[in-house]
């Protein structure tokens, strides 16, 4: 058992919100408190539990199995110790209201790429629904219980490259999970030991990197970029929903791709740091209409998203 005392005001379920895919994800789980993950590390699975002690200024984590020092080490990253808010400014009302209510937020560095690639994978052009059923099935089929107490808590490990890469063409069929994002999958597995090395380069060079794959677009390299390298400036271009909230957010109105990066530019490198606080600040853009349905068929087409 660590305890590790932040420098700022911490919130661990803030911080890790961004890892959790779906409340049905099981390598996510809440107890009281406590916030148990299930993590494959590069030495190994790890059951990683981290309990904010808010009276005393600390978050105690404890962890089990091959990964688990590995998991130790990496918690203050994790939680957004490595967020470096240099040259960072509101600059604008609508920022600085949001920045004064939530500016103790930080983005949280995993340091793990498949871990964050194998879901936005699934997540392509899909539903919310159906690409967390997906990822679950995923998980049970192929993943692993997590070691120690995890098991306990129904807390599983996400598959390993090497067996992302074995799984049949007919299993991703099964989990809903079509021809354009398995091969994609099974492609960044086949490399995954150079994708994991990205980590720590300049965000360009990481986009660069994971979109000369095939199937692997900017808003699937943005969403890993924020996740696996804490990066502040990756925001989701090609997202269903993002543009749209941030126009509404400072303009009362759709904002498309092109006008949300025309509005974020003067913050590079925290175009993205300025999106999370918008979206944190609560206001949305009015529901109209029925959501976006899950899909009925499977296409063959390969998506870059």
């Amino acid at each position: 058992m660590r305890e590790w005392r932040p420098d700022w005001p911490c919130s661990v379920s803030g911080a890790l919100r961004a890892h959790r895919r779906g409340a049905g994800d099981p390598t996510y789980r809440t107890v009281g408190d406590q916030h148990w993950r299930g993590i494959r590390t590069p030495t190994g699975p790890a059951t990683l539990v981290l309990e904010p002690r808010s009276g005393e200024g600390v978050v105690r984590a404890q962890a089990w199995g091959p990964g688990g020092d590995w998991v130790l080490d990496a918690v203050p990253a994790l939680l957004g110790a490595a967020d470096d808010l240099t040259g960072f400014e509101p600059r604008i009302h609508s920022v600085e209201d949001v920045w004064r209510r939530h500016g103790q937020w930080r983005f949280g560095r995993s340091g793990l790429v498949m871990e964050a690639l194998t879901p936005a994978i699934i997540e392509q052009k899909v539903t919310g629904q159906e690409a967390f059923a997906g990822f679950r099935m995923l998980v049970h089929r192929y993943g692993e219980r997590a070691p120690g107490p995890g098991a306990e808590h129904q807390l599983w490990v996400q598959p390993s490259a090497d067996t992302i890469r074995q799984v049949p063409s007919w299993e991703w069929l099964r989990m809903h999970i079509d021809p354009a994002r398995s091969r994609a999958l099974v492609t960044a597995a086949r490399v995954a030991d150079a994708l994991e090395r990205t980590v720590g380069l300049p965000g360009d060079e990481v986009e660069r990197r994971l979109t000369s794959l095939p199937g692997i677009g900017v808003w699937t390299a943005a969403e890993v970029r924020q996740r696996a390298h804490g990066d502040a400036d990756a925001v989701s271009f090609g997202d269903y929903h993002v543009a749209h909230q941030v126009g509404w957010a400072v303009e009362g109105r759709d904002f498309d791709d092109a006008e949300m990066a025309e509005f974020l530019e003067p913050w590079r490198p925290h175009r993205n740091r300025v999106v999370t606080l918008l979206l944190m600040g609560g206001r949305r853009r009015p529901r109209h209409g029925a959501r976006m349905a899950p899909r009925t068929h499977l296409p063959a087409t390969v998506t870059r998203r």
